[in-house]
């Protein structure tokens, strides 16, 4: 059960980390992106550029839960789930801000992005095993 705790923790800060880091070479790298941040006067590209921030955390939240946890099947989905719970507030309250297109986009995808990272990572530490399971020396097939 600690494990399960300390990988929800760890994906929802591995999620937040993520979000900010990228947020801010948005602000560095996209033109304009910093002075239409505060307004939240986003061009078409901006916007795809911020989903795609969420989708680029929410893969890698959902992973690092499965990594920390690779038996808690439901981490991704929970901490999805929970991130999905925080964020219909505050969609409903930018809802005639951005097009809906963009609220259905970010809110749809948040928890599968969660849980297939999740799943993935969980997944992968097997094949890892199974590949290494080789003797020394013995050549690297597949």
């Amino acid at each position: 059960m600690k494990r399960i705790i300390l990988a929800f923790l760890a994906g929802f800060v591995a999620w937040m980390v993520t979000a900010s880091l990228l947020d801010r070479g948005l602000r560095m790298m996209l033109a304009g992106y910093a002075a239409a941040e505060p307004r939240m006067t986003f061009t078409l590209g901006m916007m795809i550029a911020r989903l795609a921030v969420g989708a680029i955390s929410s893969l890698l939240g959902g992973a690092v839960t499965g990594w920390v946890a690779p038996s808690g099947r439901h981490v991704g989905w929970v901490l999805g789930a929970v991130l999905l719970a925080v964020f219909i507030p505050e969609h409903v309250k930018l809802w005639n801000v951005f097009p809906i297109w963009y609220h259905l986009t970010f809110l749809t995808t948040l928890v599968p992005l969660f849980a297939l990272s999740s799943w993935l990572a969980r997944s992968r530490p097997t094949s890892l095993r199974e590949s290494n399971s080789s003797p020394p020396g013995a050549p690297i097939t597949g």
